[in-house]
């Protein structure tokens, strides 16, 4: 095979198969993006000074408070066990920035994300996954650091650095999706993606409670600065450990390289990458139902990551210390449940007792209808602090199972095109991190109520609701004919054992 170096072995790899060490790490790099994304969110919450914003808000807005309802001001909750204001004004920070400006700051990121993706996925197919996963993390490390610099200047400055990690960090799903395709087995595919996906849990959930404990002990600079010192060891790491397939890793056993090569087959990648089918693509049923199950998951999945933090402290009025550790708990359950799931959907797939479709179908079941009733449920607990923060880390530990569902769909379908199927949906999937803050902040100015959360948790529901319908309807497992484009012709691979047009699993 082209580029095919001396399989060496390793310590390391006697311990850890060299594609779980890629997993791992892979894992790890998720988790830095994913962290140094959401970090504003929580450190957002320790910088802006509430007492002046709310005094200004009141001020200029006096006729809004007439278009308040009785049923919003009788909605207004207090502190949990009874907690004074007093906590409030202690924790004001620097700046004065309204619910409007917020929003954007909060989705600048996802301006950058937005045009990165596609051509990032096309360097990541044609000439190295691994270099583009390196840049990804690369420009988010040193944009965080700069963060505290650039804020003070002006929030122009914040908006600049968030822009540029969003170019970065547009690039990791892309990355990550070609070496999966070129190093996971069919039979371990769900498992390794969800434990290299799992990662944007762990980091979110890290960068949370890190997030909290910085802020509150040594201001919300520290934030930036901590969380991008601890994520520079990573790339050392994956420069050395981790090479674009197993014909170019030296520290992996010729026994594992010739199985994922044999288990492959004709998926393994070739020197000339053909070139993509953008027509075939784009008339694809399957690829649509991911396309619109990816782009209606992420808008709850949003709602989660970025807002929830807010509604915590501006409705349920936890403090910030309090807000970090009840916002980042259902992370941690969220990723045992995600690898469970991953692996025991690829089991029953490896034993042929289901299909590859139905095993996509019910986790994508999963992370849409418990969501979708969780956040049904809140519109109507009231105040009930700690019953809320339950019901949302329900709703947030059964979204884990989108790493089993559409979001490893796109490997299924085509795996020869997988990083431009994953850019394609995730550019789609970006808009709604851009609407979510702005959405939030209109609907929330000068009413941070649950009778205007209500309206957020509406629309959320009905977009759960349609990611269901059209992925259930609409979704397959089944590889592509186009994916073979431009190929040798060759036996096409079978899906499953068992038929694919079912929605409930068949025996074998």
């Amino acid at each position: 095979m082209p580029d095919e170096v001396p399989a060496k072995g390793s310590i390391l790899g006697k311990l850890v198969p060299a594609r779980y060490v890629l997993a791992l790490l892979g894992s790890i790099g998720m988790a830095i993006v994913y962290g140094l994304k959401v970090n504003l969110s929580v450190a957002m919450v320790a910088m802006l000074n509430h007492s002046a914003i709310k005094a200004l808000s009141d001020e200029s807005g006096k006729s809004s408070l007439s278009n308040v309802t009785k049923e919003s001001l009788e909605l207004e909750c207090s502190p949990p066990g009874g907690a004074s204001n007093v906590t409030a004004k202690v924790e004001d920070g620097p700046f004065i920035w309204s619910e409007p400006l917020q929003g954007i700051l909060l989705s600048c990121y996802f301006w950058g994300y937005l045009v990165s993706q596609i051509p990032l996925a096309h360097v990541a197919e044609n000439f190295s996954a691994k270099w583009v996963m390196l840049f990804s993390v690369a420009i988010n490390v040193v944009c965080t650091l700069l963060t505290p610099v650039f804020t003070n200047l002006h929030y122009g400055g914040l908006i600049l650095m968030r822009v540029l990690e969003g170019i970065g960090g547009g690039a990791s799903f892309p990355a990550m999706h070609v070496m999966i395709a070129s190093w996971a087995p069919p039979t371990e595919r769900m498992v390794m993606s969800t434990i290299i996906y799992v990662g944007t849990s762990a980091g979110t959930a890290l960068s949370i409670l890190l997030a909290g404990v910085c802020s509150a002990q040594w201001g919300w600079e520290s934030v930036f600065y901590v969380m991008g010192a601890l994520s520079c060891i990573w790339m050392l790491l994956w420069v050395i450990l981790v090479q674009d397939s197993p014909n170019k890793q030296r520290f992996i056993s010729p026994e594992e390289r010739q199985m994922i090569n044999s288990s492959l087959g004709t998926e393994q990648k070739v020197d000339h990458h053909p070139s993509v089918p953008w027509i075939k693509i784009l008339k694809s049923v399957p690829f649509w139902a991911i396309l619109i199950a990816h782009t209606c998951s992420n808008f709850g999945w949003y709602m989660f990551l970025i807002e929830i933090p807010f509604y915590m402290k501006q409705v349920l009025k936890f403090n910030v210390a309090s807000n970090a550790a009840l916002s980042a708990l259902p992370y941690f359950p969220m990723i045992i449940f995600s690898i469970c799931l991953g692996k025991l959907l690829d089991s029953l797939q490896a034993k042929g007792k289901i299909s590859t479709t139905f095993a996509r179908k019910t986790a994508t079941s999963i992370c849409t209808l418990i969501p979708g009733a969780c956040l049904l449920a809140l519109c109507y607990i009231g105040c009930q602090h700690y019953e809320a923060v339950t019901i949302m880390s329900v709703g947030i530990v059964a979204m884990g199972s989108m790493f089993s569902g559409f979001l490893s769909n796109h490997i299924d379908i085509a795996p020869n095109f997988a990083g431009t199927l994953v850019a394609l949906t995730n550019t789609a999937a970006t808009l709604p991190g851009i609407v979510v803050p702005l959405f939030v902040g209109f609907v929330t100015k000068g009413n941070q109520t649950i009778g205007a959360w209500r309206i957020i948790f509406g629309v959320t529901i009905v977009l759960f609701a349609l990611e269901f319908l059209v992925f259930v309807f609409l979704g397959s497992g089944k590889e592509q004919p186009w994916n073979k484009s431009g190929l040798p012709r060759a036996p096409e691979a079978k899906d499953e054992k068992t038929p694919l047009k079912e929605l409930s699993p068949t025996k074998p």
